[in-house]
């Protein structure tokens, strides 16, 4: 099996290096990371300068380009065979919930999924990121049960694992992702020069944190597994845009 890695932190984040030492026991490993940490990166593409592919001392890869770059010049343009899966991580922290929308952890497993690829964005949940192993674990296990079932359509999973030993978490859980409160205010100040700036405020706390979601499952020291899609589409308001459509606009 042959498996291509990502990430957002970098190419020399530990989690990817953790996940990499992980799966290389069982699986073709191939790593394209950004040369920089990326995180909040979503889903961009670099289109106003060439991208320049590189290789470090360890073997790994790296762009210097976005997370979704990296994916994308992977698939598109240096693999000669299409990787069997995309993984996305390990991230330092979560990604629940509004996250997804930021994460360039996430974008990254999209691309792969855009491309036809089953991916996982996997994420370590917590502010001491001492468990990485926890978190590379879960992966392979994941991979083994990808390998023992066919797979018709590629699938998106965001994978999010409470820091904590192996031994302590509680299960797997599917689940849906939950909501937060808006994000704390943007933190203004002064550069050296004088001038002011602003550095965009911490993200806000769990609203939608109850039964089924991400959050919940996390706080309750359960894998949460959520299958994401990409049709942005509102369908309950296209009856109503329609309705626009018939009236006088004057």
């Amino acid at each position: 099996m042959r498996i291509l890695l990502s990430n957002d932190d970098g190419y020399f984040a530990p989690g990817l290096i953790c996940l990499a030492e992980t799966l290389s026991a069982t699986a073709d490993i191939v790593v394209v990371a950004p040369e920089r940490d990326r995180s909040g990166a979503s889903n961009s593409l670099t289109l106003d300068r060439p991208l320049n592919l590189r290789r470090a001392a360890n073997g790994f890869h790296y762009v210097n380009g976005t997370p979704t770059d990296c994916v994308h010049l992977a698939v598109t343009g240096m693999l000669d065979t299409q990787p069997d899966m995309i993984i996305s991580g390990i991230n330092s922290g979560a990604n629940m919930g509004d996250d997804t929308i930021y994460s360039g952890t996430v974008a990254a497993a999209t691309e792969g999924f855009l491309l036809g690829i089953p991916s996982i964005a996997v994420s370590l949940a917590g502010k001491e990121l001492a468990h990485f192993t926890t978190a590379a674990r879960v992966v392979a296990d994941l991979v083994r049960r990808f390998e023992k079932h066919s797979h018709t359509h590629p699938w998106l999973l965001n994978v999010n694992v409470p820091d904590i030993e192996y031994e302590q978490l509680q299960g797997m859980e599917v689940t849906r992702l939950g909501k937060r409160h808006k994000a704390e205010p943007v933190v203004k100040s002064t550069n050296p020069h004088g001038e002011t700036v602003y550095w965009v405020g911490a993200a806000g706390k769990a609203q939608d944190a109850g039964e089924g979601t991400d959050f919940h499952a996390v706080a309750n020291r359960r894998v949460s597994i959520t299958p994401l899609q990409m049709d942005l589409t509102q369908y309950s308001q296209l009856n109503a845009v329609r309705g626009w459509l018939t009236e006088n606009a004057t």
